[in-house]
């Protein structure tokens, strides 16, 4: 083999590799243009905090008959627990979180795998064949032919819907002497109608980039119920410890009458009746606190499925303390602000918004397979031939045998209704989207309205439980006076002592039912409360390192 064509074939060869170096080594934008609707990452990763001002000259001091109640120690160990650190551990150990923060990353993977269809590749055929046949001539000789060939190549697809094939093959051909063979080929396969064009080829790409947005922002909707549940379960937590204090109150008031009861029997200024009226009352109490107990046992423990904290697992006899105390507060809730934050804000609406872009995309895709297929193609073909290998390189790179073959084919279904069934599928699914985001758009400023009108209502609860409580307190202490001098009996006293732990009851659940009733209304505008964001990343399992959500602030 001459100089010449040794450098032919270098430099062929060069080309060759950085032509499948450069279309291997292509890489997708993070944002590309074909993305109709384009979301910023805080806008699925954050969650802002609703903040809501105090109403001027409505938060005159309550009067406080409720205060905590001394309660013995239980001899299980316990744990003081603010509600920020209820936050932070079911943030970071929450089940139902490490499910769903695993989707975005498999969501990502697919938004790669569809990036991927536009990959080059290389490919090499190898070849033998061997044949002997009867000469057509001289029907007693036998004509052989043998061959081994080599092709390689690289196939590029294209974003137009096409796709380039440049390759090389080199073939050795015996028969009655022997030849080799030499072809350089480039080809163009193009569609026309039916497949054609950057959009319609990247209409799954799209398709995957949405959905993976969509689950962006169902992983926020669950971390944003997580959270919530969390501060629920916090404060019902704490309206059960304080209903067993209550209850524990009420027994040991109930004791002081029974004692103070067989007193006056002994002295003879009661009947022996009002010693077993007393004895029942002290048993119904009791029967109260195991009640009561039952209770904050089944809220620790639903708290503590919430956190799933190491070391407070539902078996664990840990007593969790809430340390966090109500501060109610009157808001002034401005309601035409709070939908219209609701609407920026809550993950149902940016799903349907994006279910739509999912359905538009399909109309535009589905309109274009309906379409006939024409497609062109088009080679260019270098040919040589020699009695040797170099020969029929040397051949080639002359470019003297030069083959151009061009085409055009076209296929038209006849009827063509599957396509037109798919397309109006996607039409009507679209106008199903649109008609469905106006509907939950309604359904989102009826949740933010309620949610606001059951603010206002509690805390009028409260005002009311609270005026309650200090009645019956008041009654409580005049029944035990008129018992006292003989007016009343102890089933006058009991009466009024559990009326008074009931409006003390009453007024606990309306302090924590007006918390629970902000938690939803943060809910029902897609944000929560609190002075610090919540920023969530998502979890890619490793077996090194896993990744948990943070809180920042």
């Amino acid at each position: 083999m001459n100089r010449s064509v040794v450098v032919k074939s270098l430099v062929f060869a060069s080309a060759l590799g950085a032509l499948i170096f450069l279309t291997g080594c292509e890489e997708f934008a993070k944002e590309e243009d074909f993305y109709t609707i384009k979301t910023p990452p805080e806008q699925t990763r954050q969650i802002q905090t609703l903040k809501l001002e105090p109403k001027a000259d409505g938060n005159e001091p309550i009067p406080d008959v409720n205060k905590p109640i001394e309660v013995n120690k239980p001899a299980q160990k316990e744990i003081g627990l603010s509600i920020e650190q209820c936050r932070a551990m079911t943030l970071t150990n929450n089940l139902d979180l490490k499910v769903q923060l695993i989707a975005p990353a498999i969501a990502a993977q697919k938004v790669s795998e569809e990036e991927a269809k536009f990959e080059s590749s290389f490919f090499s055929k190898l070849s033998y064949n061997d044949k002997r046949q009867p000469d057509p001539v001289l029907i007693d000789r036998v004509s052989t032919y043998r061959s081994i060939g080599a092709d390689l190549g690289v196939d590029i697809p294209l974003r137009t819907g096409g796709k380039v094939t440049f390759d090389v093959a080199d073939n050795r051909i015996d028969t009655d002497y022997i030849n080799y063979s030499a072809i350089s080929s480039l080809s163009i396969s193009q569609p026309l109608l039916r497949g054609a064009g950057k959009r319609t080829n990247t209409h799954s790409i799209r398709i995957a980039e949405y959905e993976r947005r969509i689950t962006d922002a169902q992983t926020k909707l669950e971390v944003i119920r997580v959270l919530a549940n969390a501060d629920r379960g916090y404060w019902r937590l704490y309206a059960a410890r304080r209903e067993l204090e209550v209850r524990k109150k009420e027994y040991e008031l109930a004791q002081v009458q029974l004692k103070q009861t067989r007193r006056m029997v002994e002295m003879g200024e009661r009947a022996e009746v009002e010693v077993v009226r007393s004895e029942a009352g002290v048993a119904e109490r009791l029967q109260f606190i195991i009640i009561a107990e039952n209770n904050l046992r089944d809220r620790e423990r639903e708290l503590k499925q919430i956190m799933n904290e190491s070391g407070l697992a539902m078996s664990t006899p840990t007593v969790i303390v809430p340390m966090t105390e109500p501060d109610p507060v009157l808001y002034e809730l401005n309601r035409p602000l709070l939908t219209v934050l609701a609407e920026q804000n809550r993950m149902e609406m940016l799903e349907v918004e994006l279910q739509i872009a999912e359905a538009i995309s399909s109309v535009d895709y589905y309109r274009n397979q309906a379409l006939p297929l024409v497609t062109m193609d088009y080679t260019y073909r270098l040919n040589g031939l020699g009695a040797t290998r170099s020969d029929a390189y040397d051949m080639m790179s002359d470019m003297n045998y030069r083959d151009h073959v061009a085409g055009l084919n076209i296929v038209v279904p006849l009827g063509n209704e599957a396509a037109k069934s798919r397309l109006m599928q996607a039409f009507y699914q679209r106008q199903q989207k649109l008609a469905s985001k106006e509907n939950r758009r309604t359904l989102i400023e009826k949740e933010v309205l309620a949610a606001a009108d059951q603010l206002e209502a509690l805390w009028q609860g409260i005002l009311a439980t609270r005026q309650n409580a200090i009645l019956a307190g008041r009654l409580y202490e005049a029944e035990k006076r008129q018992f006292e001098v003989g007016i009343r009996t102890s089933t006058d006293v009991l009466d009024a002592q559990a009326k008074f732990a009931t409006a003390q009851s009453d007024e606990i659940r309306a302090l924590t039912e007006y918390q629970i009733a902000q938690i939803d209304l943060a809910y029902a505008t897609g944000m929560l409360l609190g002075a610090d964001k919540v920023r969530w990343e998502p979890s890619v399992p490793s077996a090194d390192t896993p990744v948990s959500p943070s809180q920042s602030n």
